[in-house]
Formats: C-alpha cells, sequence, structure tokens
C-alpha cells in the first residue's frame, strides 16, 4: 500500500478474503484478511467498456457486495443495523482476483504478499441506505440469493449468507479485525469495501459475458464483458 501511494495511487477502500469460517479453521486464522484498492483498481460498470484481462495470469471473477461508507464503522459491533447505519450505499460487484501462485494454491501470507489476489473491483449501480430501509435490509442481506451467469448459461449460485452469514456483519468483522491489528488505517468515510465473493469463483477468459442476477434483495443485475 506505502508503494502504491507512492507511485502516485490513491487507497479506495478493501478487499475481503476467507469470509468463510470454515476456511478460518482449515488454514487455522482467527479472522478475515483484506487487502487494499486503488483508484486505479475499482471502475463503476457504467463507465467500463470491457474488462481487459491482458496483464493478469489466472484471473477468477468473484460476484461480491460492495458497500461505501457514510462513516466509520463501529469495529466492537456485531449488531448488522448499527453496522449498516455506517453505510452510505450498497451495489453488486465483480471482483477480479488474480494468482501468480501455480494451481491457485497459496497460504493466507501469500495472499497479502500478492496485494490480497486483487486486480479490479467492477461496482454496479449503487442503491442508497435509508434508515428507514435498514431493518428489512438486515434480513434481507442475510438470506437473499444470487446467479452467476456466463453467456447466458448459469454456472454458480450462492447467497448473502456465504459472507460471514451477511455482507453486514462481514463489514463489522473487517472493522474489528483492523481495529486489531497496530498501525492500521480505520475505514472511513467514503471507503469501499468489497464483501468476500458469494459464490465459488470462476475462471475467466476474454471475449465472455458474465452477469450477477439477485433474487431478495433490490439490486440492479451487473454485466460486464471480457477482452
Amino acid at each position: 500500500m506505502r508503494r502504491r501511494r507512492a507511485a502516485g495511487r490513491r487507497t479506495v477502500g478493501r478487499k475481503v478474503g476467507f469470509a468463510n469460517k470454515a476456511m478460518w479453521r482449515a488454514l487455522k486464522l482467527d479472522t478475515l484478511v483484506w487487502g487494499h484498492m486503488y483508484d486505479d483498481t475499482v471502475t463503476p460498470a457504467a463507465t467500463l467498456g470491457s474488462l481487459s484481462l491482458a496483464r493478469m495470469v489466472a484471473p477468477k471473477i468473484e460476484p461480491e457486495i460492495v458497500l461505501t461508507l457514510a462513516g466509520p464503522v463501529d469495529a466492537g459491533s456485531q449488531d448488522p443495523a448499527a453496522i449498516l447505519g455506517s453505510v452510505e450505499w450498497i451495489a453488486l460487484g465483480f471482483e477480479i482476483v488474480d494468482c501468480v501462485f501455480a494451481d491457485w494454491k497459496f497460504q493466507p501470507a501469500d495472499f497479502v504478499a500478492a496485494f490480497g489476489l486483487h486486480a479490479a473491483l467492477v461496482v454496479g449501480e449503487p442503491v442508497r441506505v435509508d434508515a428507514a430501509a435498514i431493518p428489512a435490509l438486515v434480513d434481507q442481506l442475510a438470506s437473499f440469493r444470487l446467479r452467476l451467469a456466463r453467456d447466458g448459461q448459469t454456472v454458480a449460485a450462492g447467497g448473502g449468507k456465504n459472507s460471514l452469514r451477511s455482507p453486514a456483519l462481514c463489514l463489522g468483522e473487517l472493522a474489528s479485525a483492523i481495529a486489531k491489528r497496530e498501525g492500521q488505517e480505520a475505514l472511513g468515510a467514503g471507503d469501499q469495501v468489497s464483501s468476500g465473493t458469494l459464490t465459488e469463483a470462476q475462471f475467466i477468459t476474454p471475449g465472455e459475458t458474465w452477469t450477477a442476477t439477485v433474487d431478495g434483495i433490490d439490486l440492479p443485475a451487473l454485466t460486464i464483458t471480457t477482452s
């Protein structure tokens, strides 16, 4: 992160990895992991012509929930309604992850060393989080279902529960994990957080069209093409 900033880049938020407690047990972790995202890696879908994979080694696509913060997140809170009180808007997103390690086999320390495997984040149409909508949104984020399609054919399905039972709870866990690490910058207003994948990640190649659609929550579908 310091090197990227020194080169003129601006951090715009964090991406989450291993937002699944079964993975914590397997990898002997006590929380999730994260990496920074930058002004040259995060792009609104509305301004993206196609997503170039030219510089990537073995890219995969992950459908996620993107949360943009209105202010700091209480690092000790496990109340999804209180956590969502710090969120300005949410959207569907596609994180593109890329791995330099053979056969996608790596340990958590490798994840950190490889910049969180973060290659790009494409952000869909945002939906504002109004205070009156938060009680319903708490339930929706924990229960909605997502379908991921390649060229019109469903290849994976998942939902909000795959992100630590809810992307809201995932955001709270991230804030808590950051607070416990000495020298880490806390999350704040304007930061974008990508919640961790909602389905199994899928390999991508140029010339494909990928679409994520949801049931149980009012978020516009997201479609991108690769080149």
